[in-house]
């Protein structure tokens, strides 16, 4: 029988792969046998000395420059894209024109065009695309307008590309991460107190993992999703429904 978690001779896109959940994600694919690219900010690979690069071909990208998105070199085929760029702005520069704007860009924006771009690649393979949003986009953040917002849209746009992307044979599906050890999120866990109380209120009893949004990502882009179209799936230990 067929392992319908066999990667082998797909190829893989991860946006925003170079750390964190998508870095968690990219090294998942190249685990299953995929051949995986990973696109960052940063000149090279050896610019992220903290993550995990091995075995995946590396690209510069800052998704933040629509034109830059435009002008990217897109791998010849793709069979899966992951969409897990992101940012946020702290001290309340979200609730700036300047700090809205540059989270809507990287966060909600750049979303849109990435998808656009690989919409014929995936088309011809019959591929999967994801978007990696959060469950701040269910919630209210009161520090966070722009983040909270452009996530929900996230959210958002899994549903309407899952429609418009359906009829090409793209299947469209969204990861929404509860609290896991990230730059974003490290902002808030480094207190203690936070994070002891986000643990309590957490079913699971832990924090997530880069590896639990992996699972999902695996799961989704599988033939053992088939007929998952336009769903964005809570990846948060039980968080947001425990209250």
């Amino acid at each position: 029988m067929t392992d319908p978690l066999d990667y082998s001779g797909k190829t893989v896109l991860v946006v925003g792969g170079t750390s964190g959940i998508g870095n968690g994600i990219a090294q998942a694919f190249r685990a299953a046998g995929a051949t995986v690219h990973v696109t960052g900010t940063r000149g090279s690979e050896q610019d992220y000395p903290d993550s995990d690069m091995e075995g995946l071909s590396f690209h510069s990208l800052d998704v933040s420059d629509r034109d830059a998105v435009d002008a990217f070199d897109w791998p010849d085929t793709l069979d899966v894209v992951v969409l897990c760029q992101g940012i946020a702005r702290y001290g309340r520069e979200e609730f700036t024109r300047e700090g809205w704007d540059a989270v809507m860009e990287v966060n909600l924006d750049s979303l849109l065009d990435c998808a656009n771009a690989t919409r014929q690649k995936l088309a011809d393979t019959g591929g999967s695309l994801i978007i990696v949003s959060s469950i701040g986009g269910y919630r209210g953040l009161v520090g966070n307008p722009a983040y909270g917002a452009s996530k929900a849209g996230a959210i958002s746009m899994v549903k309407s590309l899952g429609v418009a992307f359906g009829a090409e044979g793209i299947r469209v599906n969204g990861i929404a991460p509860g609290y896991v050890h990230t730059k974003i999120n490290d902002v808030f866990l480094k207190d203690e107190k936070f994070q002891k109380q986000t643990i309590a209120a957490t079913p699971r009893g832990r924090l997530g993992l880069p590896e639990d949004m992996a699972g999902a990502a695996l799961f989704l882009a599988s033939p053992l999703a088939d007929f998952i179209v336009g769903q964005t799936i809570s990846v948060d230990g039980g968080l947001s429904v425990a209250g």
